[in-house]
This record gives C-alpha cells, sequence and structure tokens, in this order.
C-alpha cells in the first residue's frame, strides 16, 4: 500500500507529444531572442549562434534560459560581428550584381544568378557554422568547415534552404510571423549538423 501511495506521488515521465510540443515552442520563443539580438544590424551570425546553443542545451534537458542566451551573444559578438559585416557586403554585391543584370549588360543575368546562388550558400554555411558555435571557437574556422560541410552535405544544406524560404514566405503572408520562425530556422541548422555528426 505505501509503495503504491510512492509511485502515486512521483512525477510522471512527459508524453513524447508534450516533449515535442515544449521544443516547439521553445524555438518559436528562441526566434523572438533571436530577431531582438539581430536589432544591432551586424549582430545576426552572434544572435543565431546563441540561439542554436540555447536549443542544443533544451534538446539534452539542460537548463538554461534569457540569461545563458544574453551570456553566449555576448561572447559570440565578440568576433561574429566583423562576418556580420562581411556578410552585409556580400548582400550589396550581390545587390549591384542584379542591377547589372536588369541594366541588360552583357553577362548580366548570368552573374546575378551567380552572385544569388553565392550568397544562399554563404548563407547556409554561416547558419551551420552558428548551429556548433561553442564560447571561445573562432568563426574564421567555424566558417571554413561549415563551407565544406555545405559542399559535402547536400541534402543537409537543402534542409536548411527549405527553414530560410519558410522565413520569407512566413514575411511575405504576415509580416509578424517571420519573427518566431527564426527559431524554426536555428532548430533546423542544429537537427542538419546533427545529423551530419551523427553519419
Amino acid at each position: 500500500m505505501a509503495q503504491a501511495r510512492v509511485k502515486a506521488r512521483s512525477p510522471r515521465k512527459e508524453s513524447v507529444f508534450g516533449e515535442r510540443f515544449a521544443v516547439f515552442a521553445e524555438c518559436l520563443l528562441t526566434g523572438v531572442w533571436i530577431a531582438v539580438a539581430c536589432l544591432g544590424v551586424v549582430t545576426y551570425p552572434a544572435a543565431f549562434a546563441a540561439g542554436a546553443r540555447h536549443l542544443r542545451r533544451r534538446t539534452a534537458h539542460e537548463g538554461g534560459g534569457w540569461r545563458e542566451f544574453v551570456a553566449d551573444f555576448r561572447r559570440a559578438v565578440r568576433g561574429g560581428w566583423v562576418v556580420g559585416l562581411a556578410g552585409w557586403a556580400a548582400a550589396a554585391a550581390v545587390w549591384v550584381d542584379v542591377l547589372a543584370a536588369q541594366a541588360g549588360l552583357p553577362g548580366g543575368p548570368f552573374v546575378g544568378a551567380v552572385g544569388i546562388f553565392a550568397l544562399i550558400g554563404l548563407a547556409v554555411a554561416l547558419l551551420r557554422a552558428a548551429a556548433v558555435w561553442t564560447p571561445g571557437a573562432s568563426w574564421r574556422a567555424l566558417l571554413a568547415q561549415a563551407g565544406r560541410r555545405t559542399v559535402l552535405d547536400p541534402a543537409g544544406s537543402f534542409l536548411i534552404i527549405g527553414g530560410l524560404a519558410v522565413v520569407a514566405v512566413s514575411a511575405w503572408f504576415v509580416a509578424p510571423l517571420a519573427v518566431p520562425v527564426l527559431g524554426a530556422v536555428a532548430a533546423a541548422a542544429v537537427a542538419v549538423e546533427e545529423r551530419y555528426r551523427l553519419r
């Protein structure tokens, strides 16, 4: 009888559905955190790195919340702002290519298409680097390794491109939806990197 009472008082294990829904909700909340951290314009690599690290902690059933996210963001932004600046420079270069293509310059459409594909590849490599970021890691080394994985794991890279497409479509339909969906993109990058690691 006493044993039955002890069993009745012990906490129940969370159902699979409940756990997955909790992770989904955490992704949406993390998307809001990432969006706030991206307000610094060149801070988006650090924002995604901190968001991805938070989601890795959550899926590993470790503690962590807003304070840990902010601490990770501060560490990641030290070298990450340079990466963010370089990303904007690359986007500006592609924009010039697209304008050249629209102006009807010879070879313009080809150069514009190559530029857009290169920018998408850079975005995927950046997300893959952010997904494995840890405090003290060199952004240069992370990006070099992520670039190789982007090419060697095309299936994973296309999954991340799908996540970016979801953000774009969400922003097109209802702009505020793109904010929480940023967390889903970070989660997709974390899942792709974990899949690659297990292979």
